[in-house]
């Protein structure tokens, strides 16, 4: 088999930016309490039903998901690009400060955090865990789901811009 040719991160970058993804914010309660913005998110499978994310090694979130075990995925809306840019802030507050700017509701079947105000939410178990180059690929169980408030639209990122996506 030929070498494969390499490509500069950059260019991967920048062409992967024209992909426009959704953005959601995963979290995780209890005594691993963290959130962050991640546009690596997608469905997987409708039975058994999973998601995936995936989370970069050195991330605290990574630490955060192995530990608990379970994790939270809030669908943001258009117009939460502030929650967006929060949970993506390096500097954001951490432990208990890390929700006390933004309106949460404990799910019922993991206790994780969930941002209201989302257009839809998740509740997973972590079911595996790849490797993936620098980063992990988290497979979550789903075991609850349900929608924000009605008509609401969905946030999209390409460009290195949010955008709103209208249904």
């Amino acid at each position: 088999m030929p070498e494969s040719p390499t490509i500069d991160t950059v260019s991967l970058r920048d062409a992967m930016s024209r992909y426009a993804t959704g953005v959601v914010v995963l979290t995780v309660g209890g005594e691993h309490v963290n959130a962050m913005t991640a546009n690596a998110f997608t469905s997987l499978s409708l039975d058994p039903p999973q998601v995936l994310a995936c989370v970069a090694r050195t991330a605290t979130m990574h630490r955060s998901i192995t530990a608990a075990g379970t994790f939270g995925v809030s669908l943001l809306s258009a117009d939460q690009q502030d929650v967006a840019r929060r949970f993506a802030d390096s500097s954001r507050p951490r432990g208990a400060d890390l929700f006390a700017a933004v309106p949460v509701r404990v799910g019922a079947a993991t206790g994780v955090p969930l941002l209201e105000g989302a257009s839809a939410w998740l509740e997973c178990e972590l079911a595996h865990d790849h490797e993936g180059g620098t980063h992990s690929i988290f497979v979550g169980r789903v075991l609850a789901a349900g929608l924000g408030p009605v008509g609401v639209d969905a946030m999209v990122y390409a460009g290195g811009k949010f955008h709103r996506a209208t249904a």
